[in-house]
């Protein structure tokens, strides 16, 4: 399990591995390609880890469609921000698009390694089908989300893995975030070139979490306010408490937030839910908080249950992400509840809001294993092996 003695040890071996390696044999001009920099946790992950490859030392090119978005200011000025030209916006066949100009920018310029850094990523791939060998650089894609989607139907099922199998034939090599993840990836893709590497959502150095405060009834949740978030499941858990003193937020910014204000008020809970918008960092407030609650139908591995726990606080969530059995297997870390569930969620929130809040240092450990730097070496190590297999096979 990512974030166990075992993991820390073989990332730590990776590191050792990369750092030992001669400069020819490395990846030294890598390319991500991001649609542009609107909020996603996948994006901000992507641009940390741009960062972090440039601070060791590589040519870290970060090639957008549009280079608008509020995770601009986090891009380093170490990494090359390249803007398609004309812009590409986010619409329909914009991938496609996204393809071509990925394919006409690596025909104008060295690249070693090309990086997608999700699921979302991977229609740009056939546009890169009919590169010549020579302006091919070696492709890693991240499974940034399960290949088994919850509510996928048995056939939607099957043509969605022979789309990714074909999709991905081009890539020589894969990021899961999780072992099941893995196990899955080798089984659509009929080919193991997939590894496992846990998502580096921490940086390397954090203050010790806080203690809850003594009496904290705060909930928080974030999400973009959309409808895959079960922020409408949230509010009507949250309702089934039925306590005057708790007090829910809901940080984020969306298309749904007057219906979801509306149903706080429908549900008579207008007084005690508040709907800050987006916030740059979640830690001040889960700093106030006494819990996490996560309710969407369907998440990649979610990147903010990891923050939760650093900062001590129990988490109740939906069984929406291999985050959730992954890292909610003991009940001082918190409850899993089924999807869409509402009362198994108010539930979880009950037996977590009723406890004793536990000692917020053995909540953190758990997710020690998620700091950015031995993973992104690890990621490294991994782009220095691809780049490398492509030198011997040429």
């Amino acid at each position: 399990m990512p974030g166990s003695a075992a993991q820390r040890e073989r990332t730590e071996d990776l590191f050792e591995e990369a750092a030992g390696r001669p400069a020819s044999q490395r990846a030294r001009n890598i390319l991500l390609v991001l649609h542009d920099l609107e909020l996603g946790g996948g994006e901000r992950i992507a641009i940390r880890l741009a960062n972090q490859w440039a601070a060791l030392g590589r040519r870290v090119t970060l090639l957008c469609g549009s280079r608008h978005g509020q995770l601009a200011p986090l891009l380093s000025g170490a990494v090359e921000l390249v803007e398609c030209d004309p812009p590409i916006v986010r619409g329909r066949g914009s991938r496609k698009r996204l393809g071509q100009a990925t394919a006409a920018f690596l025909s104008r310029r060295r690249v070693d390694l090309l990086f997608l850094p999700g699921n979302y990523l991977w229609p740009i791939l056939p546009g890169l089908a009919h590169l010549p060998e020579s302006d091919r650089p070696g492709v890693v894609a991240q499974i940034g989300t399960p290949l088994y989607r919850h509510g996928r139907g048995r056939l939607a099922q099957l043509e969605y893995n022979f789309r990714t199998r074909r999709r991905l034939r081009q890539v020589e090599a894969a990021v899961s975030l999780s072992s099941s993840m893995t196990r899955d990836a080798d089984k659509v893709l009929g080919r193991k070139i997939t590894r496992c590497l846990p998502l580096p959502a921490l940086e390397d150095q954090a203050s010790a979490p806080r203690p809850c405060p003594k009496a904290g009834k705060l909930i928080v949740a974030a999400g973009r306010l959309v409808a895959e978030k079960g922020f409408d499941v949230a509010l009507r858990a949250f309702a089934r408490l039925n306590d005057p003193k708790a007090r829910l937020a809901i940080l984020g910014e969306g298309p749904d937030r007057v219906r979801l204000e509306a149903l706080a008020v429908e549900l008579g809970i207008g007084d005690q839910v508040v709907l800050p918008g987006y916030v740059s960092d979640i830690g001040p407030w889960l700093k106030r908080a006494r819990c996490f609650l996560l309710s969407s139908f369907y998440e990649g591995y979610a990147a903010v249950v990891i923050e939760a726990l650093a900062a001590g606080r129990q988490v109740v969530a939906t069984n929406c992400t291999p985050a959730a059995y992954e890292l909610l297997d003991r009940p001082e870390r918190g409850v899993v509840a089924p999807i869409g569930d509402v009362a198994a969620l108010a539930e979880g929130l009950r037996q977590v809001m009723a406890g004793s809040p536990p000692d917020p240092t053995r909540i953190a450990a758990c997710v020690s294993g998620y700091r950015i730097g031995p993973i992104a070496e690890a990621y490294l190590d991994l782009f220095d092996t691809v780049h490398l297999g492509r030198g011997r096979s040429a």
